[in-house]
């Protein structure tokens, strides 16, 4: 690989600690089989991604910046949530532009800030393994399995980040070299109505009702996606016949090594995607 990524600070966040613990222990085991360790971030918090920033401005910027504080300076930090690595990224840019805020920073946390700190997405490092030739060797992993890669809204960068890699199109990259057949669909970066679950679950039903629909007229299979709560709420508000199983990318990579059919994981999917891996031979 370009970089040492062979051992990572990793930054779970709530999601994959909690309702997506598929997508934490896949993305594990896939590191593991590749050389990779992680350990997780010590005594780590939530980095209030998805309400505070609108509820306490400098709770939102200290949440991750505790975080920040716990990362060893020796190895990259790296997160699989999309907006737990945007908040962590934010703070970090924010502190580096900031001597005031480092300032204030150290006297809060008892520790110097570290401008050299690498904060990465799991994206970042899958892309690094790509390049390397990491999965030249399982071309016919997911054969034939039609899939609808869902990115949602979050990747998406604010102004402060627009110099970041931009990972739209990654996902059918990856799948199309271990044989799969990404298919072409309108909804890919559609916001799923996530933060509306509470508030306006009328709008977030219709919105995911959309997005499956639209995968089901294009013939998709399923549908991979980039993001935890993006999975968690297009499962629990599919209602349209058929059940389009929904897949953490972490869980098709796996799989596509031959991981997955035993290990449990799958069971914790509220729509069953073991009927359609079984029919395409992907699991016994």
């Amino acid at each position: 690989m370009k970089d040492d990524f062979t051992e990572l600070t990793y930054f779970p966040g709530c999601s994959l600690a909690t309702t997506a613990k598929e997508n934490d222990r896949s993305l594990y085991v896939f590191c593991k089989r590749h050389g990779i360790k992680l350990k997780e971030l010590e005594d780590w918090n939530c980095c209030g991604s998805s309400s505070t920033h609108s509820i306490d401005h400098h709770l939102s910027d200290h949440l991750p910046a505790r975080n920040l504080s716990l990362a060893p300076p020796d190895r990259p930090l790296m997160a699989a949530c999309p907006n737990c690595y945007r908040q962590l990224k934010l703070s970090h840019l924010r502190l580096l532009q900031n001597p005031e805020a480092q300032e204030a920073y150290k006297q809060m946390w008892g520790r110097e800030f570290d401008p050299d700190l690498k904060i990465m997405t799991f994206f970042e490092l899958l892309s690094d393994m790509v390049d390397a030739g990491a999965f030249d060797t399982r071309k016919d992993g997911l054969k034939g399995l039609k899939v609808a890669t869902y990115y949602g809204c979050m990747l998406a960068r604010p102004p402060i980040m627009r110099n970041e890699k931009n990972f739209y199109g990654f996902m059918e990259k990856v799948l199309a070299a271990m044989n799969a057949q990404p298919v072409q669909w309108e909804q890919s970066a559609k916001c799923c109505g996530t933060f509306l679950t509470v508030t306006r679950p009328d709008i977030a039903n219709k919105t995911v009702e959309g997005i499956i629909g639209s995968a089901e007229q294009v013939k998709a299979e399923c549908i991979v996606t980039a993001c935890a709560m993006c999975h968690m709420n297009l499962e629990i508000r599919s209602k349209l016949p058929g059940k389009t199983p929904i897949f953490h990318f972490s869980e098709l990579l796996s799989l596509s090594m031959g991981i997955g059919g035993g290990m449990g994981w799958f069971r914790r999917h509220l729509i069953d995607p073991r009927p359609l891996l079984r029919s395409k031979k992907l699991i016994g």
